[in-house]
C-alpha cells in the first residue's frame, strides 16, 4: 500500500506529487535558499498505542515554507523510549525516500536535516546520544530542541 501525505489543504499525495511540489517551490525562487525537513512526533494514548505524525517540511530560508503529514497509529508502545526511537525510525524511513525520490528528480539546492522531539530539558535528556546517533549512522544532519520545529512545532501540531 502506497504510503499518502497530507497537504496543509487536505489533498492526499503520494511521494513523487510531494517532490514535485517541492521542485515547483524551489523553481520558483531558485536564488533562495532551502531546507528540507523531515520530522515525527507522537501521543501515547492510555490503552498502549500512539498516534505518529511524520511531516516533510520545505522550508524557504526567511520567507515562508510548506509542509507534508501523514498519521500512523502503532500498538504495543509501552514506554517513552519506545515512542522516541520510533519517531525517528520514521523520519529515518520517510528522510530516506524522499531524499532518494528528490536526487533522481534532479533536485538541488537544498539542505536536508532530520529533526527531532528531544532536548537538554526534560525527559528525553537522556535519550539524546541514543538517537543522535542513529541519525548520524545513517548519515543525515539533524537538529534537536528548540531548534527541531519539524517535528516539536509542525508534526506536533497533526498529533
Amino acid at each position: 500500500m502506497e504510503k499518502l501525505f497530507n497537504s496543509s489543504l487536505g489533498i492526499k499525495l503520494n511521494k513523487d506529487q510531494i517532490v514535485k511540489a517541492i521542485n515547483d517551490f524551489i523553481n520558483d525562487k531558485p536564488e533562495r535558499k532551502y531546507k528540507i525537513i523531515i520530522g515525527s512526533d507522537s501521543l501515547k494514548r492510555p490503552d498502549n498505542k500512539a498516534d505518529f505524525v511524520t511531516a516533510i517540511v520545505v522550508h524557504r530560508v526567511g520567507n515562508g515554507g510548506k509542509y507534508f503529514w501523514r498519521h500512523l497509529e502503532m500498538t504495543k508502545i509501552h514506554t517513552l523510549r519506545d515512542r522516541i526511537i520510533q519517531e525517528v525510525l520514521l523520519s529515518l524511513e520517510t528522510g530516506k525516500e524522499m531524499l532518494e525520490t528528490l536526487h533522481q528528480s534532479g533536485a538541488k539546492n537544498f539542505d536536508f536535516e532530520i529533526h527531532v522531539d528531544v532536548g537538554e530539558k526534560g525527559p528525553t535528556k537522556s535519550l539524546i546520544q541514543e538517537v543522535t546517533g542513529i541519525i548520524r549512522a545513517n548519515n543525515f544532519e539533524f537538529k534537536i530542541k528548540p531548534n527541531s520545529y519539524g517535528a516539536s512545532k509542525v508534526a506536533d501540531r497533526h498529533v
